[in-house]
């Protein structure tokens, strides 16, 4: 049968979600565990690649397996092989037509600031610091620019390797509680880094670097460098996926 698993993790000591030689990642302890756990071979495939550092709610990922014992039995007993930043949230039974990239679907980040004048260490591992004052009205009018089909190729990474970087936007928006300004962005996938570079690009704007106004300057370029930095990744967290078919 092919199981879906939902998973949350604190991303601050993986190498990101896929296995790579050179570090432990997320998707590699969930292997681990398991095959441990169901005394098969098993690889997990997920939907979404999050980087080193990068936090989730709500990634999902899905596996095959001859267990003959319940899906939604898996998740409580594969958690007590996790180590405690990895926790599976839900285990069910999914058809085999369904793959959790490739399917349709709306992902929602979030990408939390700090913005105040001195550090809070309770904060250090899921917000960025930015002691600057930012102007939020500011970045709310150019989050706004962001919403719809657009070709996002200056917020993409230069490494990426999607076939096209034209992607939709449901919702981009920038809210402010007490010291933490968090901004939100619901789409129908991402380009690699693009959520992070939307991040620093709104920073800017919030700074006074950049206007709301230039937003639509900065996609019509098409180019990286016309956009802000690279938000540094911990200040990201997935918060879920939500399946057009479905399929939560």
């Amino acid at each position: 049968m092919r199981v879906k698993l939902v998973v949350a993790y604190d991303g601050t000591n993986y190498c990101g979600w896929q296995v790579q030689p050179n570090g432990v990642t997320v998707s590699q302890k969930l292997n681990e565990a398991l095959t441990s756990l169901l005394g098969e071979k098993i690889q997990v495939t997920g939907a979404s690649r999050t980087d080193a550092g990068v936090h989730s709610l709500g990634n999902v990922c899905v596996f095959e397996t001859d267990t003959r014992m319940p899906a939604e039995k898996i998740s409580y007993a594969l958690n007590q092989r996790l180590p405690e930043d990895i926790v599976v949230q839900d285990s069910c039974e999914v058809p085999e037509s369904f793959h959790p990239r490739f399917s349709q679907s709306r992902k929602t980040y979030e990408y939390r600031i700090l913005n105040r004048r001195f550090r809070m260490p309770t904060r250090r591992l899921d917000t960025y610091f930015y002691h600057y004052p930012l102007d939020v009205e500011k970045m709310r009018q150019a989050a706004h620019f962001l919403e719809g089909e657009h070709d996002f190729k200056s917020f993409s990474s230069v490494h990426t390797q999607s076939k096209t970087s034209v992607r939709t936007i449901y919702e981009c928006c920038v809210e402010k509680t007490d010291d933490v300004i968090t901004i939100r962005v619901t789409g129908n996938g991402f380009l690699y880094n693009m959520v992070r570079i939307i991040a620093g690009t709104l920073i800017k704007v919030g700074a006074g670097e950049f206007t709301p106004e230039q937003m639509p300057e900065i996609l019509a370029a098409a180019d990286r460098s016309a956009a802000g930095p690279t938000a540094p990744a911990h200040g990201l967290t997935m918060m879920g996926i939500r399946y057009e078919d479905g399929e939560n």
